[in-house]
Formats: structure tokens, C-alpha cells, sequence
């Protein structure tokens, strides 16, 4: 994994939070949903972040504003993936995994950039941000939410007795793809003690804690396990958890839907 390159964004970024404070009034310019609308098409938002980037808690906060305000003309699934190559730099992200930094890597790879950095959005697999710019965002979450999904259900999600999350996915289409899986912490925070963040509290939504990739077969109702340390650790603090499943075909995202479960 190579270095962080936050300097390639500094320029871009210094007006990310009075950009992140102006989400609302941006976003439903750019996405006025039909009458026909009752159930929008679900939208995926990633972003992978570090605690440990001084650049990054603007574009957590716009993931937020996503999050608990919405988009109109579209479902928006949050994801805050944390990345662990700042990790070195005087704060370990008690959020970050591997498996993150693998996935950024395969979207490096992906959109043809020179390396990972971050903050970055990835809108359905297919359309990136880097940095923190609600205006592009905005068009990119308005395209991807006119485009049709498949749909897909969750079913019998629950926490089972030995910490695990179970559940059943069902997708009637066939199709040549992988199904993912996620557990995210609902909400959480951390008291930032070192690195370019010291001295702040730092909130962030739909944490990652787990994610693993079935084969596309999955979506069949066979019931699913995701389970592991990171599961537990993320249930930990009695709060909600979401699940949210997806299906990347053709290296766009083409089906998606979250569930929430109850402590």
C-alpha cells in the first residue's frame, strides 16, 4: 500500500467544511424527485477515510448529512470504510482493516489513478470524488438513482447467541456478479489523542466492520453468516448495527438494500 497523498487534495479540501454545512442546500438542486417516485432507486456511497487524515472528518460529516438528511429521488446506502495506511503517522484508526484497504486498491485499479489517497467517495462502483465536493457528489448520486436496480431482499436478519449476524439475501434475476455483505456500526466516535487530528472527537456512521463477498449463487435464501472478531467488537456498545448487501456486476453496483438490527 503506498503512503497517503493528502497534498494532491489540500487546495480542494480547505473549503470542505462550509462545503459539508452547505450539503442541503446543493444536493436537491441537482436531484428533484418525480411524482412517480414512491420508491426511489437505492444509491451505494463509500468512503474511505482515516482518523488519522486531517483532511477527512468535512467528508465524514457530508457522509452524515447523507445519512440522517437524505437525498431526494433516491434511497442513499452509506458506507464509511476506514483504510489503514495512516496508521504509522501517530494515530491507529480503531476502525481500519485490511480488507479496506484491499478494497480501495481494487478501485485505484478500477478508475486508473496513481494511487490510493484519501478522503474518497465511489458512487455505485463506478463513479469516484476525490476529496470532499458536494456539487459533484450530488450529479454523480442523481445519475447512478436513474438507473434501474435489481431488486433484492434481506431476510431473517438477526444476531445469533455466539455473536454472529445471520440472515438470507433473495435476488430473482440471474446474473454474472458477486453479492456482498456488510456489517456496519449504526454510529460511533472516538476521542482522537495523537496524529493531524489530535485533541478532536471525531464522529462517524455506518462503520465497517466486516465485509465479505459471496458468490453470486448466495442470493438464492441459503442463509448467510457474517461473524468474527470485528462483529463482535462492533456490537460491543449495545447500539444498532446495519447490514447492508449489494451486487457488483460489470464492476457496477446493481442491487442494494440495508436492514437495521435491534440490540
Amino acid at each position: 500500500m503506498a503512503s497517503p497523498t493528502p497534498d494532491r487534495f489540500r487546495t480542494l479540501l480547505r473549503t470542505a467544511t462550509i462545503a459539508a454545512t452547505a450539503l442541503l442546500v446543493c444536493l436537491p438542486l441537482a436531484a428533484q424527485p418525480s411524482a412517480a417516485s414512491t420508491h426511489p432507486n437505492p444509491v451505494l456511497v463509500e468512503l474511505f477515510t482515516s482518523e488519522g487524515c486531517s483532511d477527512c472528518p468535512p467528508a465524514d460529516a457530508l457522509l452524515a448529512e447523507l445519512d440522517t438528511k437524505g437525498f431526494p429521488g433516491a434511497h442513499v446506502i452509506v458506507l464509511s470504510e476506514h483504510v489503514t495506511y495512516w496508521n504509522h503517522l501517530g494515530w491507529a484508526d480503531p476502525f481500519s482493516f485490511d480488507d479496506i484497504d484491499l478494497r480501495q486498491q481494487s478501485y485505484v485499479r478500477e478508475f486508473g489513478l496513481d494511487s490510493p489517497a484519501t478522503p474518497q467517495f465511489v458512487v455505485d462502483g463506478a463513479m469516484q470524488v476525490a476529496g470532499t465536493d458536494p456539487q459533484r457528489l450530488s450529479a454523480f448520486i442523481t445519475r447512478a438513482a436513474a438507473a434501474p436496480k435489481i431488486p433484492i431482499d434481506i431476510g431473517n436478519a438477526h444476531r445469533t447467541a455466539g455473536g454472529a449476524v445471520d440472515f438470507t439475501v433473495h435476488m430473482a434475476t440471474s446474473l454474472k456478479g458477486s453479492l456482498f455483505a456488510v456489517v456496519a456500526e449504526n454510529a460511533t466516535h472516538s476521542e482522537v489523542s495523537h496524529g493531524e487530528n489530535a485533541g478532536r472527537t471525531l464522529h462517524h456512521v455506518a462503520v465497517v466492520r466486516v465485509i465479505k463477498e459471496f458468490g453470486i449463487s448466495a442470493a438464492d435464501g441459503r442463509t448467510l453468516e457474517l461473524s468474527g472478531g470485528n462483529v463482535a467488537r462492533a456490537e460491543k456498545d449495545g447500539e444498532p448495527l446495519r447490514l447492508v448487501v449489494f451486487v457488483v456486476s460489470h464492476s457496477r453496483v446493481v442491487a442494494a438494500a440495508e436492514q437495521t438490527l435491534a440490540p
